[in-house]
């Protein structure tokens, strides 16, 4: 994948495509659909993750992809050339996902439990999943191609840009300020060529930006763990290793262990939530441990089967359960924050689909 932090600017310079592309463009302006896909189909992934930045949704920046290849198919010919190819598609993305998010309205920030919710009590029964509520979806590391390939230039680099604590920020800006702080400060797009792709002008751009930043400051605090080193990389793989023991043994006491005191539990789509180890321990004691748990009845030991996945830059686990037969179906995926003193996060997405979308089998054999 081509790095996101080198875009060309057709507003600085004039844009000259090459002749592969321009004879690409001229057959695809003919109607040939081939043509046209290997002009655009390079461009999917990282466009996959451009609206998910957006939208916060695995599934809906598939969507949204989809959409701008349609729409870019069916207005080609009103491609003028001014902009790369690449840029062009990434105007048609972001206004995209911007009318999906206009009609959604009240429904347009995917956040966590812990964003909308009061922890709640680990001797009560887990809350059921919400449906009304959007929550925000793990993105498997492999969707950025080349990590270290950062930009100098950017504000964030790509490892924190899909970190779940800057996302979550980012959801809570209104939807134009989002797409405006995402081409700026992540993909370092010039204001004068934002402006150009929302139909506004640069010192409207400029003063959103400015807006975006001030309440992401005030919401968004950076991690430890989002700066990397061999030697922080080599902890949080340990620390991983421990978390998916704990878990295959259901040992409460070696998971409550790796917490930090302050840590915190999501497990969307169920809005509860708990604050503090102690908190944590007791739940896990009660439910995915107990030996009759009130959510997942069976034996407690060998009950969970983890392998490891990366997912927005931080390390995490596919979760699978045992069946009455034997065999581990998919759960959902849980991603932990890991910083000085332990896990302080750990966000449990339950969803079964979310194993296949990092590449693992839909279901495990015992061993």
């Amino acid at each position: 994948m081509t790095d996101i932090g080198n875009l060309d600017h057709p507003t600085e310079n004039k844009y000259i495509p090459d002749s592969e592309e321009t004879r690409r463009l001229d057959a695809a302006r003919r109607g040939d659909s081939r043509e046209f896909s290997k002009l655009a189909e390079p461009y999917r992934r990282e466009l996959q993750v451009h609206c998910y930045r957006i939208l916060g949704s695995l599934q809906d920046a598939e969507d949204m992809v989809q959409e701008t290849m349609l729409r870019a198919w069916k207005r080609l010919k009103t491609y003028e050339g001014r902009a790369s190819f690449r840029a062009w598609l990434y105007k048609i993305a972001t206004n995209v996902c911007l009318d999906t998010l206009d009609k959604r309205r009240r429904r347009a920030k995917r956040l966590l439990p812990n964003n909308l919710y009061s922890p709640a009590d680990p001797q009560k029964p887990v809350e059921p999943p919400m449906t009304e509520v959007l929550w925000l979806e793990p993105l498997p590391d492999e969707w950025v191609a080349d990590s270290s390939a950062v930009n100098p230039e950017t504000r964030y680099s790509k490892r924190e840009s899909i970190s779940l604590a800057f996302l979550t920020a980012l959801q809570i800006l209104p939807a134009r300020q989002r797409a405006i702080l995402i081409l700026k400060d992540v993909m370092d797009w010039p204001a004068k060529e934002i402006a150009e792709l929302l139909d506004a002008t640069p010192s409207s751009v400029n003063s959103a930006l400015h807006r975006a930043r001030v309440k992401l400051t005030k919401n968004y605090h950076k991690q430890e763990s989002q700066v990397p080193s061999d030697d922080t990389d080599e902890q949080t793989q340990k620390v991983l290793e421990k978390y998916m023991h704990a878990w295959q043994t259901a040992d409460v006491n070696g998971l409550v262990a790796l917490l930090r005191k302050d840590a915190t539990l999501t497990m969307p789509p169920s809005p509860s939530w708990y604050a503090g180890r102690e908190s944590i321990g007791i739940f896990a004691d009660n439910t995915v441990f107990a030996n009759n748990g009130i959510m997942f009845p069976g034996f407690a030991r060998g009950r969970w089967k983890l392998l490891p996945v990366q997912a927005n830059g931080q390390t995490g686990a596919a979760v699978y359960q045992r069946m009455e037969n034997g065999e581990y179906h998919p759960f959902g995926v849980h991603v932990l924050t890991c910083e000085k003193g332990g896990i302080a996060q750990v966000s449990c997405f339950i969803d079964p689909s979310l194993p296949a979308r990092f590449g693992l089998p839909k279901i495990l054999k015992t061993e």
